[in-house]
């Protein structure tokens, strides 16, 4: 049986975590200032989210609440663009979008000064996230049963963790991690895909469902290996179209360009 916490201690638990892992950043003769965003809205179950960022996190995890819990942590070297990073929430009961507004970055010098924000996120389950973008850092999506959830990332990280929904992500270049803790009878087409990087799919021993993956330059690794799997390799890749456990209504597509992909039978 799933654990089950009340939102409230869930919610605090995600933010002290993210702060422990932020504050390692900077040095004493270089500090990383910091200043905080955090708001509470009432939202309905359906509600839907777009989100925009340009780097830093986007960590989204569903839960039973019928509100919804936005912490921002906005990071820069210097006061003035600090200062300049902007988030902006348009909100009703009904959708909530954020958008992040980042300074000029600077045409000279070795690094890049202009800042970064890491969202965490705290909403229905049954949200639809109809966009959520980013140019450089990670995505985590936890828990998502809405009718949709939608996901573009440049360079970095997608996390999908225990999502019965159709998701629909892409990665430019990076990685994509997709894990399920248990499996649920449901009735979802997703799709995950890495124009260059490597894609794992993490699946419990009775998961069921229409699994297929497709390497153009690279390598398909499965622990799935039955009758019902069939793989081949031609002009178009390596191909992978299996049946898990005789398969069932939720179908899940991984295709990655240049990279490799994994399925894991990982048991608990």
């Amino acid at each position: 049986m799933r654990p089950r916490f009340s939102a409230q201690l869930k919610f605090r638990l995600i933010v002290t975590i993210v702060l422990l892992s932020l504050g390692g950043c900077g040095s004493k003769s270089d500090p990383v200032l910091e200043e905080t965003f955090e708001q509470l809205y009432a939202v309905e179950p359906t509600i839907d989210v777009t989100i925009q960022n340009g780097d830093g996190a986007i960590l989204i995890y569903g839960s039973n609440v019928s509100e919804m819990r936005v912490h921002a942590v906005k990071k820069a070297y210097s006061r003035s663009r600090l200062t300049q990073i902007g988030i902006n929430v348009s909100a009703s009961s009904r959708s909530v979008s954020i958008t992040t507004k980042f300074p000029a970055k600077p045409k000279w010098g070795l690094s890049d000064r202009s800042g970064t924000v890491d969202y965490t996120i705290v909403v229905p389950g049954t949200a639809n996230i109809s966009g959520v973008t980013l140019d450089a850092g990670e995505i985590l999506l936890d828990g998502m049963r809405g009718q949709a959830t939608r996901a573009r990332l440049g360079d970095g990280r997608i996390f999908l963790r225990n999502c019965f929904t159709g998701f629909d992500v892409a990665v430019r270049r990076g990685n994509l991690i997709v894990s399920y803790d248990w499996w649920e009878q449901s009735n979802f087409s997703a799709h995950g895909s890495i124009a260059q990087g490597n894609a794992w799919a993490y699946f419990p021993p009775d998961a069921a469902l229409h699994l297929v993956a497709q390497a153009v330059h690279g390598k398909i690794g499965s622990d799935f290996e039955s009758a019902a799997v069939t793989t081949s390799t031609s002009a178009v890749g390596t191909m992978m179209n299996a049946r898990v456990n005789g398969g069932s209504d939720a179908t899940i597509k991984l295709h990655v360009v240049e990279g490799n992909i994994k399925i894991v039978e990982a048991t608990p």
